[in-house]
């Protein structure tokens, strides 16, 4: 499949004038105070929605933050300070969030349910379990509510029963059918860092080789991508977004194959710089359950371009490079064939998802240059903040381009590694309580939503992220649907379709951009890759590895960790020159020619293990009036051989000549190969022969000179009979100057026999 392809969201980045909904905090937690020195974890809430006669149970840690001793601790949970006092809007779950100390608008403590810890010296943690019936709550009608645990207790300054700390979450409470479920689709990321190298094993069937074995780890059970794999199998309707480069990586691990050892990178792969591979079980189940989990009801399959560009770096820094259009069309291809042939399913390819999620209308050009319409989009990006309302994620932005937006935050929720059970629980709590609202603006309105969680979604937050979608589901005001639904649902016609300008990007985003000179250095490869080829018997074991190394090397993944890019396109940079290198001129300094003719070796060396041709070797005299060489020779070269050349030489003079050798492609266009190699051919003598011959032609021109002089000095002819004479002497003498002007253009190469 490689072959086909030769052929943060920054957290206060705003782009457009008005007040987005900030990320959310992590829910419940309050840092600790001097009059408030407990501090309080929520490790669980159930239910997560609550329902008319149920009881609501949460489970957690206290925490003495302080420096002296709890004495008399209790914890509970709050109700409502007004019965039925439901958070309504979306700036007002944000206020919550940032809430601090405890006041009168958490509630009052309920004090059926509390739990007694009794004394909690500093430093100290406990655990704890509360609980609470819904009645007891005071929530009234559907929507969400404040749910709130605080502990009360004794200080040494204080005997008498205070608020000692305070912790808040969302409670969304559920007695209501819900006309329209919002069609929410969830962008399920696959992707990995580029593991494959350039390089492969030297045997006929050539062995795939990995810059290092951490994808085993990821693909085995309990690793990144095996949880993925199989948390994502379990919700139908997902869409998957995949690299097919991480594909063709995970098919090469399910045969033998070879990992570089470290500080190799730019070596040719040989025995003694890999060692084996240990993933190929892992390799092999995994690809079988993907296979499996992508062919769900209602799932999609999207392929990203090959390798996943950085559609933001090259449309800002390189979209004018020659050659870039071409390969980002090509990458696109390759995408679409290796996933349909990895997957044995269909998918959709004219998807762009830009570095998390920011638009402009340069990556907008860029992405439709490449034949992508669909455009993954962030509403930071897009911003609809005049609204009261949140609009539906698709829109069309022109240019027959769609983007469809994803909410920023809720898609932030997922973004940090949610681990632990208190930051899954706050995400989970958050993403219910933002949904229900969003539900509730426009109850009678059917619309969608887009959720985009980070390319390197972790399994901690991929857990959380597939509760809160089921939770969401079964308490009914969300229906999980693909991306392709999403995209064909009408516009809010209220909503923003303006892409930024170049000018409102980010700048931290484009700081961390593969710069203009990095892109130019990688696109330069290409002419280096083109002239190996020419000379190669078997160019396709060159071409499809290195191909793809290309792509590889401006992959988004770089963003995240920029030392290990520079390193792989290092490695690509130089094990490229190494094999253009390979095939060589062996260097010399002087060669003597002890007489004016003789012969000059040239050796050429080819350590490459395939065979090379369309090479000629062209020598070049600095001096050809003093010293003359031979005409081009071909070249053709077995696989890690040597070949030595023989050039016929001619001097005219002694002493030091400077020639050149040059390797030279053939054909139409023909180029030199590698550097020249410069020596001294040292004429020690000129055989005498050579020069009685050329002296003796010159005497010969002379006297025909001399001849000719003296005629024309003769005057008028002579009588008519005398005429003829003179007439014929003429002719004579005219047909002797001709001679010798022949004989003297001969005599060069006959001197040059002579002297031989």
């Amino acid at each position: 499949m490689a072959r086909r392809l030769s052929g943060l969201l920054a957290f206060g980045a705003v782009l457009v004038t008005g007040v987005l909904p900030a990320a959310a905090a992590p829910a419940g937690f309050v840092a600790a105070a001097p009059e408030y020195p407990a501090t309080v974890a929520i490790d669980s809430i159930a239910p997560k929605v609550a329902e008319n006669g149920g009881t609501v149970v949460v489970t957690g840690v206290v925490t003495n933050s302080g420096p002296d001793p709890l004495k008399d601790v209790t914890v509970g949970i709050r109700q409502q300070s007004a019965a039925g006092s439901t958070v309504r809007t979306r700036s007002g779950l944000d206020q919550l969030a940032r809430r601090g100390d405890p006041g009168s608008a958490d509630g009052t403590a309920i004090t059926a349910g509390r739990a007694g810890l009794g004394t909690l010296a500093a430093g100290q943690s406990l655990p704890y379990i509360v609980r609470a019936s819904v009645a007891d709550l005071k929530v009234g009608k559907s929507g969400v509510y404040e749910l709130a645990v605080d502990v009360a207790g004794g200080t040494p300054d204080d005997d008498a029963a205070h608020t000692l700390g305070i912790a808040r979450s969302y409670l969304p409470y559920r007695n209501e059918a819900v006309p329209h479920p919002t069609e929410l689709a969830v962008v399920w990321p696959i992707t990995h860092a580029p593991e494959l190298v350039a390089q492969t094993m030297q045997d006929n069937d050539p062995t795939p080789v990995l810059r290092d074995d951490s994808l085993a780890t990821e693909l085995a059970p309990g690793g990144r991508l095996h949880q993925l794999v199989q948390t994502g199998g379990q919700l139908p309707g997902l869409t998957w977004v995949i690299d097919p480069d991480l594909l063709d990586t995970v098919f090469a691990m399910t045969r033998p194959y070879r990992v570089q050892k470290p500080n190799t990178a730019g070596e040719p792969a040989k025995e003694g710089n890999t060692v084996p591979g240990v993933g190929t079980d892992a390799a092999t189940e995994w690809l079988k359950q993907l296979r499996t989990a992508v062919a769900g009801a209602g799932s999609q399959v999207v392929s990203l371009p090959y390798a996943d560009p950085d559609l933001a770096s090259i449309a800002h820094n390189g979209a004018g490079l020659n050659g870039m259009a071409d390969t980002l069309r090509k990458a696109r291809t390759a995408g679409e064939v290796t996933a349909e042939g990895r997957l044995a399913a269909d998918v959709q390819s004219d998807v762009a998802w830009p570095y998390q999620g920011y638009l402009d209308q340069q990556i907008a050009a860029t992405a439709a240059a490449a034949g992508e319409n669909l455009l993954l989009a962030n509403s930071a990006s897009i911003s609809d903040a005049a609204l009261n309302h949140t609009p539906s994620a698709a829109r069309p932005i022109g240019n027959g381009q769609t983007a469809v937006v994803a909410d920023s935050t809720i898609s932030d929720l997922f973004q940090p590694d949610l681990a632990s059970p208190q930051a899954r629980t706050a995400a989970v709590q958050r993403f219910l309580a933002e949904t229900m609202v969003i539900n509730r603006q426009l109850p009678e309105t059917p619309r969608t939503l887009l959720v985009l969680p980070p390319r390197n979604l972790t399994a901690g937050s991929a857990g959380a992220l597939a509760e809160a979608v089921t939770q969401a589901q079964q308490a009914g005001w969300a229906r999980l649907v693909n991306l392709r639904t999403v995209a064909a649902a009408p516009a809010d016609p209220e909503a923003n379709t303006a892409v930024a300008g170049p000018g409102d990007y980010p700048q931290q985003l484009r700081a961390g951009e593969l710069s203009a000179a990095t892109l130019g250095r990688v696109m330069d490869l290409q002419g280096e890759l083109d002239q190996l080829l020419v000379i190669l018997t078997q160019p396709q074991r060159v071409r499809g590895p290195f191909s793809a190394a290309m792509i590889r090397s401006m992959t988004t993944a770089w963003r995240d960790q920029p030392p290990v890019g520079e390193s792989y396109r290092t490695g690509v940079r130089d094990y490229l020159a190494s094999l253009v290198g390979a095939v060589k001129l062996t260097p010399k300094s002087t060669v003597t020619l002890a007489g004016d003719n003789g012969m000059v070796q040239v050796s050429v060396k080819n350590d490459l293990n395939q065979a090379v041709g369309n090479l000629q070797v062209q020598l070049t005299s600095s001096q050809p009036n003093r010293v003359r060489v031979g005409v081009k020779q071909n070249v053709v070269l077995e696989g890690t051989t040597s070949l030595t050349l023989r050039f016929p030489a001619q001097a005219r003079n002694n002493g030091p000549v400077p020639v050149t050798a040059q390797l030279m492609t053939t054909g139409p266009n023909p180029q030199p190969y590698g550097k020249p190699v410069v020596f001294t051919v040292n004429v020690t003598s000129v055989t005498s022969g050579v020069l009685y011959v050329i002296g003796g032609g010159v005497v010969l021109m002379l006297l025909a000179a001399v001849r000719f002089t003296q005629q024309r000095r003769k005057g008028a002819p002579a009588p008519e009979d005398d005429g003829g004479e003179a007439q014929e002497g003429g002719a004579a003498d005219g047909g002797a100057a001709q001679e010798t002007g022949a004989a003297a253009e001969e005599h060069a190469p006959g001197d040059e026999k002579v002297g031989h």
